[in-house]
């Protein structure tokens, strides 16, 4: 298992177990570890989803820092899930994506579904969509779908961004 997906998994059981969140040591962390960059953590049972919750921009000081925020938060807070339980440990999957800054899309054309990342902006409101997800294979789904996450009616001229990331299984 690559030592961010490890980081992800330790901070999951460590705060289902008891509660606490796993310290970064930061003298001890890889180079990769130590540059700052938004994150998302996805859990799945079985391929299925159980979690995912990340950042557009980074929020914390490291990609260590942030991997132990959005892996807890992704197995505690995600609102469509119930929070894991001890129970479920043993079944979970992990991921984790490390962004790369989103770029401004002039044209629909520059995006590519299973290359990039989608983040669209309108009226203060901002929705994300990771690259290479199973079943959206068109730049129009993936706009659709990170609209509607972000609660922008169809319809609404929104600003577009792209964005790559390194995804570890």
């Amino acid at each position: 298992m690559h030592p961010i997906v490890t980081l992800a998994k330790n901070a999951i059981e460590l705060y289902v177990r008891e509660g606490k969140s796993l310290p970064i040591k930061t003298d001890e962390l890889t180079p990769e570890l130590k540059e700052q960059s938004a994150v998302f953590v996805c859990i799945k049972v079985k391929g299925t989803l159980r979690g995912c919750i990340g950042t557009v921009q980074p929020t914390e000081p490291t990609v260590a820092h942030e991997i132990v925020r959005n892996a807890i938060s992704s197995a505690t807070c995600d609102p469509r899930f119930p929070c894991v339980t001890r129970e479920e440990l043993d079944l979970l999957e992990y991921s984790v994506d490390v962004l790369t800054p989103p770029t401004p899309v002039k044209d629909r054309n520059e995006l590519e579904p299973k290359r990039y990342g989608v983040v669209v902006e309108a009226g203060g409101r901002r929705g994300l969509l990771l690259p290479d997800l199973e079943g959206v294979d068109t730049v129009d789904e993936q706009i659709g779908i990170a609209m509607q996450k972000a609660g922008i009616p169809r319809g609404t001229t929104v600003a577009l961004y792209r964005f790559e990331v390194k995804r570890y299984h």
